[in-house]
């Protein structure tokens, strides 16, 4: 079927003379064949046309702090499971702060977490881990969220998934400038946030947030990443993880 699309596209562009007769005898394969792979949609000059090698990923953003019950359950049950099984077609990113309030003195930050100083710096263990790692802290922090005690499983689940990192390299970062200020992006990024989230766990999809989206990101991630992708779905999105997560953190 995309064949025959393709070939009236071009029976319509060659009518309008902008196809010559030199780039249709260079192209070996019948146009049921032209988007099989890339190189063969570039030989007929058709990649543009292709979408499926075109396609973006689809983004999706979680802002989130460490100790909220909603948070974990999504994190652990949507979130990456889903950018398991389907890698390819997404990115995610992780900002760890949610409902915690921000305090300048003298250059210095100072945060309120919701859940108390237990939560705060388990946000800035997961963000030091995440500016250290980039997304190979991924599965140190679904280690910490799925396991009893996040920040008890904080150091062996960094040792069990990167036992060349030192936790005292860790802790230098969450004691230090460094941290500070990386927290601090976080607080920025969040408060930037349009609109302003109300409770957390708060997704964005694509830079995007609406009610709609939120709420099909919390029943399955995994069937609005699939639908959301332009391009061939992969053969995962054949399947789903349908476990509703309803539970919220409120600002």
């Amino acid at each position: 079927m995309f064949g025959f699309k393709l070939s009236v596209l071009l029976f319509a562009v060659c009518s309008l003379s902008k196809c010559s007769g030199r780039f249709v005898n260079s192209c070996k394969y019948p146009p049921s064949q032209w988007c099989d792979s890339r190189d063969i949609a570039a030989e007929c000059g058709v990649l543009e046309q292709c979408v499926k090698f075109n396609a973006v990923p689809v983004n999706v953003s979680l802002y989130y702090e460490s100790l909220c019950p909603g948070c974990r359950q999504f994190l652990v049950t949507q979130l990456l499971p889903t950018f398991i099984m389907l890698t390819d077609i997404m990115n995610i990113e992780l900002v760890p702060y949610g409902n915690a309030q921000e305090k300048e003195d003298q250059g210095k930050y100072t945060f309120i977490c919701q859940h108390g100083e237990d939560e705060c710096l388990g946000n800035m263990i997961e963000t030091c881990l995440l500016n250290t790692l980039g997304l190979k802290a991924i599965p140190v922090i679904f280690c910490m969220e799925s396991g009893a005690d996040v920040l008890k499983a904080a150091q062996p689940c960094l040792g069990v998934y990167f036992p060349d990192t030192t936790w005292d390299s860790v802790m230098k970062c969450v004691k230090g400038d460094e941290g500070n200020k990386l927290m601090h992006q976080n607080a920025q990024k969040t408060n930037a946030l349009k609109p302003p989230h109300q409770y957390v766990p708060w997704i964005t999809i694509n830079g995007e947030h609406t009610e709609d989206l939120q709420d099909k990101a919390m029943s399955s991630l995994f069937n609005l990443v699939c639908s959301l992708y332009k391009g061939d779905k992969p053969p995962a999105c054949g399947q789903g993880l349908k476990k509703k997560t309803n539970s919220y953190c409120m600002n």
